[in-house]
């Protein structure tokens, strides 16, 4: 019998599953670094990351790990907690309004006054014990979330933005009870500057907030687009239901003017619909018998009636909703390297401010001044704005990248997207209209209508453009195609089935070669195809000895805006290639017209991920735009993979970026989109860093009052959040 151990090691590994929390409480890097590791340390967890400027860690368990086990975590950390379904996108958890800064700003007025009057040679210096009494309340009803926050820091072993605020703060308020206890005059006092740093750290965090929400702009404008109810036909009726009881088969009836509910083809009317906040496409387009429509759009001037085919999380949008949220919440790989700088900053700044009330006290003996040089230091070293620069600006990018058609899958695909230097696009479908047509059937043998009749059968359960371009051949003809058997792709290749008793093959010259057809009699035919920029395919019939029985030729036209965003590329000094499954001359043929200087023709799926893969592997960012199952290899291969969402599924997981319309012109936008995120990412940084590295030392050398201090600090983060929500004028290609 075998033992436990040998028996548990047969079993599979538990199910990973991915929780998403709402985060309340945080105020700094430091903050969410914290819950980060108290989520890590909870058994069970995979990974956790924490987004300071969504307020939200996506969890990633196993072995059964729960919501409920995750929000404890984070309780016993200090902070707030709620599974993130519970709460509508953008409001977290314990959020307060601007009554607090209103109040504290009433108290601390006439504590400041005085202090401006000093500037022009006024003197009214309020009595000491009435500055203590108008102090008291914003210290510590106002500021004690700094002290509850802070306290949670210490207990953690670790420090944050607030436990600098209650220190300093604190330090200021104890310096002035004490001077008033001794019997020293006003001048002495300093409650003005902790009720005025508290009053401005409350103001810069509301207007952070504020700023913040900008950011998930995206996120509840795509939220907006889900109507409550649909107008579901039913036995010869229109009934009004919620949409959670619309069920996929329901016909939906959608007037003009109206919502699109669901996902779903239109089984009656016409209309123009309006997709520009799902796509990005500013122009109606229009929508027939047959057509699909996308849940969000608004129906423009027809009646439909809708056949539901997808609801609730499977929808379109729902996907898009999903997709923007989790490149917002996730990490760019840069923030990595900020997260460790924030581990170790706030026990730096206590220790330089304890050196600076040291080296003052002991060198002056004026220990007033030495304790309000300390407190600016920890007042001017909040590390909020450090936190705040990468996701801030990740957040407002992909907002507006999602906003003109382009889904960002993650921060990294984001970050890398800035350095892409090499764009290799599929051809068909990608460059090209992908709706090919037949311009000729050559037979071998037989007639052509028995050449059409046996690829039409071979053809007639795939969805390949070129399968359909038969199809529709044949039935334009009048013809219609016998049984097939055993019908199954040959990846990269072509079709094989058996017909009539004949195992018939349908695909490239590659596949022709590798069975050994001899192609003599058609090939000066296909050449001339192929000189002309048609794909051409081959019908064959494998047996003792393989025969040929005739070739197939499509033409598909180049997409109106390819050659302008081809131009547009190789302007941002991107090199373009072409990897193309079809032949050298309807390769080369597109790539000519395109201007494409680099194209490989005859390629399969794993040649094309293996031609990606070298130029990666010899130091270029390589981008592979691709729409088909084939695409998935390369666009996984690839440094940053970007899908056409009106290819397969497969290719939109593969990628790391979905342009929700397919339009080349497009690629250049998610470029640019990606450049300019990624320089305000930079220029955050710069300017979080350049705060402390300029503010420390005013404040270490007595240059810097703690009120300057404190607003100098609240500003910091303002600027940084305000810099990044630049990214929302955006307007790809229309600049």
């Amino acid at each position: 019998m075998p033992s436990t151990a040998m028996h548990s090691a047969t079993l599979p590994p538990p199910p990973l599953a991915d929780v998403r929390l709402r985060i309340g409480g945080m105020t700094c890097a430091s903050c969410s670094s914290r819950v980060e590791k108290a989520l890590s340390r909870v058994p069970g967890v995979v990974s956790a990351e924490v987004n300071l400027a969504t307020e939200t860690a996506a969890v990633r368990v196993s072995g059964g790990t729960g919501a409920a086990t995750l929000i404890s975590a984070v309780e016993k950390a200090g902070y707030e907690a709620v599974e993130a379904l519970a709460t509508p996108a953008a409001e977290a958890p314990g959020s307060a309004g601007g009554w607090p800064i209103a109040v504290a700003a009433a108290l601390s007025l006439p504590l400041a006054l005085p202090m401006l009057g000093l500037l022009v040679g006024r003197h009214g210096m309020l009595n000491g014990w009435l500055q203590m009494a108008l102090a008291t309340p914003v210290q510590f009803w106002l500021g004690a979330r700094f002290y509850r926050a802070g306290w949670h820091a210490l207990r953690a072993g670790s420090g944050n933005m607030d436990l600098l605020v209650a220190l300093g703060t604190s330090a200021a308020y104890g310096l002035s009870v004490y001077e008033l206890l001794r019997g020293h005059g006003a001048q002495h006092l300093y409650f003005e500057a902790s009720a005025v740093v508290i009053t401005l750290v409350l103001l810069g965090k509301w207007l952070e907030a504020r700023a913040k929400r900008q950011t998930t702009a995206a996120i509840r404008a795509l939220n907006a687009l889900r109507p409550d109810t649909a107008r579901v036909r039913q036995d010869g009726r229109d009934v009004e239901r919620p949409i959670a009881e619309v069920r996929v088969g329901d016909i939906v009836v959608i007037k003009p003017g109206e919502r699109v509910p669901v996902d779903g083809t239109i089984e009656q009317g016409a209309s123009h619909l309006d997709e520009s906040l799902i796509t990005g496409e500013s122009l109606p387009v229009a929508r027939e018998r047959g057509g699909a429509v996308t849940g969000g759009s608004v129906n423009g001037d027809g009646l439909l009636l809708v056949r539901t085919r997808a609801i609730g999380a499977e929808t379109t949008l729902a996907r898009i909703v999903r997709l923007v949220e989790s490149a917002q919440a996730k990490k760019a790989p840069i923030q990595r390297l900020v997260d460790r700088v924030s581990a170790v900053f706030v026990p730096v700044v206590v220790v330089f401010a304890l050196l600076t009330l040291l080296g003052w006290g002991l060198a002056t003996g004026a220990w007033d001044a030495a304790i309000l040089n300390a407190v600016a230091v920890l007042v001017i070293a909040c590390p909020c704005a450090l936190g705040l620069a990468t996701p801030a600006a990740i957040m407002a990018g992909t907002g507006a990248a999602a906003r003109h058609g382009i889904l960002i899958k993650d921060a990294e695909a984001l970050e890398i997207a800035h350095a892409i230097d090499i764009v290799a696009f599929d051809k068909t479908g990608t460059l090209t209209e992908g709706r090919p047509s037949l311009v000729d059937a050559v037979p071998a043998v037989g007639s052509r209508a028995e050449l059409l009749a046996a690829s039409a059968a071979l053809q007639a359960g795939s969805e390949h453009p070129l399968a359909l371009a038969v199809l529709a051949a044949a039935r334009d003809e009048g013809i219609a195609p016998p049984p097939a058997h055993d019908a199954h792709a040959l990846p990269g290749r072509g079709t094989a089935a058996e017909v009539d008793g004949r195992a018939l093959r349908l695909g490239s010259s590659r596949l022709m070669d590798e069975l050994r057809v001899d192609r003599s009699a058609l090939q000066p035919r296909a050449d001339g195809f192929a000189a002309a920029g048609r794909t051409v395919s081959w019908l064959a019939e494998i047996g003792a000895a393989p025969r040929l029985l005739g070739l197939l030729a499509f033409g598909d036209a180049v997409k109106p805006t390819a050659a302008a965003a081809v131009a547009r590329l190789q302007r941002l000094g991107i090199e373009t290639m072409l990897l193309s499954g079809d032949n050298r001359g309807s390769a080369g043929a597109v790539a000519a017209a395109l201007r494409i200087g680099r194209f490989e023709s005859d390629v399969l799926p794993q040649d094309k991920a293996r031609i990606v893969d070298r130029f990666r592997r010899g130091g270029r960012v390589v981008a592979m735009v691709g729409d088909g199952i084939n695409d998935a290899p390369a666009l996984a291969a690839a440094s940053v993979g970007i899908a056409m969402s009106g290819g397969t599924d497969v290719a939109m997981h593969a990628a790391g970026i979905t342009l929700m319309r397919g339009d080349p012109a497009l690629v250049a936008d998610a470029i640019d989109i990606s450049r300019r995120s990624y320089r305000k990412i930079r220029q955050n940084l710069f300017w979080a860093f350049v705060y402390n590295v300029v503010g420390i030392p005013l404040a270490a050398f007595g240059l810097l009052n703690p009120v300057i201090a404190g607003a100098a600090m609240a500003f910091s983060s303002v600027s940084v959040v305000g810099n990044a929500l630049l990214l929302r004028r955006w307007k790809g290609d229309r600049e």
